[in-house]
């Protein structure tokens, strides 16, 4: 498939079946997450691989979409790494490129996946359950599965109400 045709196409999976997902996909998920682009190529994102389900219930409880962690299969908290940081601004901008390439990966897997940012909120209490680093500060959780539902088709600003210069 195109590149711009999987960034059309990819959609928020929110619903999942219950088919586990192969190991060997989770790891090239990771893989594209780890090839993002990042200043002074510091990789600053961390990540967890949550498929224990009394680990995933216990996650579910702690943001409002406990619904969509629940029917996921996998669940990835992705962090930064505050003792790689060198400039926080740009290295959460890099986290988020890390957390695209992942979200396109798993898209061209043929699995649903969606970021949930609210949870954030909880990067404290993710951080004690998974007896991680208080240097870790959570990012958001991405949650991944093979899709259960057909994400309906979304609409994009025309090109002209987004552009605010350009040289003639």
């Amino acid at each position: 498939m195109d590149l711009l045709d999987v960034i059309r196409s990819r959609r928020s999976v929110r619903k999942f079946s219950a088919d586990p997902v192969p190991e060997e996909l989770i790891e090239k998920i990771l893989e594209a997450g780890r090839w993002a682009p990042s200043g002074l190529n510091n990789q600053p994102w961390r990540f967890a691989v949550v498929t224990n389900r009394e680990t995933v219930t216990a996650i579910s409880k702690l943001t409002h979409y406990s619904k969509v962690v629940l029917a996921s299969q996998v669940l990835i908290p992705v962090f930064l790494d505050t003792e790689k940081s060198y400039h926080r601004e740009k290295d959460i901008q890099a986290i988020g490129a890390c957390l695209q390439n992942m979200l396109l990966e798993a898209h061209s897997l043929g699995l649903g996946a969606v970021w949930l940012g609210e949870i954030i909120r909880s990067g404290a209490e993710i951080r004690s359950l998974l007896h991680l680093l208080d240097s870790l500060d959570l990012m958001a959780v991405l949650a991944i599965g093979y899709p259960d539902e057909q994400p309906r088709p979304t609409k994009r600003k025309a090109p002209e109400e987004l552009l605010v210069y350009k040289d003639s």
